[in-house]
């Protein structure tokens, strides 16, 4: 069966589901770093790299295969050749309201996608050429909210709306596009080497919006080694060669939902389809230091695909949950080397030190 992604003196929140990491100051070194015993609970540990306030990276998958069915005669099969996957993304994190009791940040958050197909040979298969260059953008606004409760709990709360899908900004219909998540974590923070908690999210982290369950698990072994993981969607391991040096080696869950204009009248009858994707990754990650707040990281691994559906945009209606149904369209993608680059802004020491 198949599978239907800061606080600027500390929250870790990455785009996927419930990233969020949380640092109290500058733990990149956990063996030199003094600890408050009245310091209110929250989900990072020592060891973990510094939160990031502005990031941009590009991430590119070389070419892999394609194999489309569909029930419908008029639409057909097809096996084709992607030649590339394009992925370009933009997000920052402002703090709203800081202080011991309540962390709010508002996040903001920019990306899109592009498939390119095998020429001068054109894949004449209607899917293909619908999606063949077109930018799947994703334009999303968040807030979350972080409440320590004392020294050893607190809990996250987070709400985010994104318009996905094939618009231009002179036809955007909000509620055509509008996809919702929101994510509550429960957690404790035993120690200031091992933090956990368990929570839910009911979004869209493998394509369809459903319920799913999150296990938040941060430990820090020793000055070196820790894991870093939010169960089932990242799972971790990381080696702190330096303060000005982190790697990471794992797996993660990603998932998106685009919707898409129908280009050709006579691919079907509807105006408008809906495209899910839900995939699973492994990779290395390398991050480092190049000048005080600015850093940058290389990611390579390898991609294998779940599902890239296409449904009646009416599949997903309804404000819980979309029906399960048959996809009009059954994408079977082959796996994929992938590469990633990364520029990111990071607090200055001056600040992390005050």
């Amino acid at each position: 069966m198949k599978m239907n992604k800061l606080y600027y003196w500390g929250v870790l929140l990455s785009f996927t589901f419930f990233q969020i990491q949380v640092k109290a100051q500058d733990t990149s070194n956990p063996s030199e770093l003094p600890v408050s015993p009245k310091e209110f609970a929250n989900p990072s540990v020592e060891g973990m790299g510094k939160s990031k306030g502005v990031v941009i990276n590009y991430e590119r998958q070389s070419t892999f295969g394609i194999r489309s069915t569909s029930p419908d005669p008029s639409i057909g099969n097809r096996e084709g050749d992607v030649r590339r996957n394009n992925k370009f993304n933009v997000k920052f994190y402002v703090p709203a309201l800081n202080n011991p009791h309540l962390k709010i940040i508002a996040g903001f958050d920019y990306s899109f996608e592009e498939f390119n197909f095998n020429y001068p040979q054109p894949p004449a298969y209607k899917f293909y050429n619908n999606i063949e260059d077109k930018n799947l953008k994703s334009l999303g606004g968040q807030v979350v909210v972080l409440r320590p409760i004392n020294e050893r709990n607190y809990f996250i709360f987070r709400v985010k709306g994104e318009l996905n899908g094939d618009y231009e900004s002179h036809q955007v219909a909000v509620p055509d596009y509008l996809k919702t998540t929101v994510e509550f974590l429960y957690g404790w923070k035993k120690s200031p080497m091992l933090s956990y908690g368990v929570g839910a999210q009911l979004g869209y982290v493998l394509g369809r919006r459903r319920i799913y369950p999150a296990f938040l698990y941060n430990r820090t072994f020793n000055a070196k080694w820790g894991l870093e993981s939010i169960l089932p969607a990242r799972f971790d391991i990381r080696y702190n060669a330096s303060e000005k040096s982190l790697w990471f080696a794992g797996l993660s869950v990603d998932g998106a939902n685009y919707n898409i204009n129908v280009v050709d009248p006579k691919f079907t009858n509807l105006e408008t389809m809906e495209l899910r994707r839900s995939e699973v990754r492994g990779r290395v990650r390398w991050e480092r230091e190049i000048y005080d707040f600015l850093w940058v990281g290389a990611e390579a691994g390898y991609r294998v695909n779940f599902s890239f559906d296409v449904f009646d945009k009416e599949s997903n209606n309804g404000f819980l949950f979309s029906k399960r149904g048959e996809p009009l369209i059954d994408n079977r993608l082959k796996g994929s080397p992938l590469f990633k680059v990364e520029v990111f802004l990071v607090p200055p020491r001056r600040f992390l030190k005050q």
